[in-house]
């Protein structure tokens, strides 16, 4: 029997990189399919630089240039995202899918990422025990469709050809998006709240350099930042350095009871997670694997689905009170 083939959206040509109408491609069980002859040597490239290399030099600097170009554009973002219209907490799977969607979907909001790790991506640049493949099960195949990933089909599942692929896609995805700015190596130390009718409402973050957060106990005083937002979507994962931290923050002030992570049990695990999906206190969503440190559901170990899916189903959840948390916030 032969191996499935790897399919793409219907006007995508992975080859070449290209949009096509349907028609122009061959199409099998409604999906467009891989073909080999599609495969077209490209040398623009090279051709553009070759026999060249005995002049080549670059256009010339001042080193201050260097430092003034990256300067002024990250404070200036510091400057507009100060106020923000969602905060996500975290820059894994979850978190970048969710920003996928509500970027594409509202266009107009101001949407902050903060990511304690230099390297945003969470734990989805490789598959289960430092495997390539990533699998993720049925339906989160339709994300897949819509980012542009090929993918086998393998039925109930499909499979992505390397984790790093579908991440960097997703990611740089994200990344073009002018309404997103990703700040990373920036860790969230503590929720901006107030004090509401039914409890405490979150309206933004606090912020600090990753190494600062880390090195607290060294040196006598180091305040952090703050972002404000009426709504926050956290997406911290399960615990761990930097995992579940507004759903233990939660718990430390007292306005939520822990669960705990339950075992691997990926059939039960991927429904609670999406299911799960929710604002838990008003002005703070949680999505993935933070909501089973919140809830008490198992573990899903490698799959993906409930991933995106949940990031998918935060992005709704997202639209449906934003307007509500942004009349609150002008208070």
């Amino acid at each position: 029997m032969s191996p499935p083939s790897a399919v793409y959206p219907a006007e995508f040509d992975g080859y070449t990189g290209t949009t096509k109408h349907v028609k122009d491609l061959p199409v099998q069980d409604g999906k467009v399919t891989l073909q080999a002859d599609g495969n077209k040597a490209d040398t623009k490239l090279l051709d553009g630089f070759a026999d060249k290399w005995e002049t080549f030099a670059f256009n010339p600097i001042r080193e201050s240039q260097v430092s003034r170009a990256m300067t002024r554009r990250y404070f200036k973002d510091l400057d507009v995202y100060a106020e923000s219209d969602v905060v996500i907490v975290g820059a894994g799977s979850c978190g970048l899918s969710t920003a996928y969607v509500l970027a594409k979907a509202r266009p107009d909001l101001k949407i902050a990422i903060i990511e304690a790790s230099v390297s945003p991506g969470g734990g989805c640049w490789l598959g289960g025990q430092l495997f390539s493949a990533m699998v993720l099960r049925k339906p989160a195949d339709k994300f897949l469709d819509d980012l542009g990933v090929a993918y086998e089909d393998e039925g109930n599942y499909v499979v992505v050809k390397h984790a790093s692929y579908f991440m960097g896609t997703l990611l740089s995805r994200v990344l073009e998006m002018p309404n997103v700015k990703l700040f990373n190596a920036t860790c969230v130390e503590d929720l901006v709240t107030r004090d509401g009718p039914t409890g405490v409402r979150v309206v933004g973050v606090v912020t600090n350099w990753t190494l600062v957060t880390q090195h607290h106990d060294e040196h006598s005083c180091m305040d952090p930042n703050t972002i404000n937002a009426p709504l926050v979507i956290s997406t911290t994962g399960h615990d761990g350095p930097f995992g579940a931290f507004c759903a233990k923050r939660l718990a430390s002030m007292g306005a939520i009871t822990l669960g705990g992570m339950r075992p691997l049990d990926m059939n039960t695990a991927e429904d609670a997670i999406v299911k799960g999906t929710r604002e838990v206190v008003p002005g703070l969503i949680f999505g993935g694997m933070e909501l089973s440190e919140l809830d008490g559901s198992n573990r899903m170990g490698p799959t993906f689905g409930a991933m995106v899916l949940s990031g998918v189903k935060a992005a709704e959840e997202a639209l449906k009170v934003w307007e509500q948390r942004h009349e609150e916030c002008k208070e």
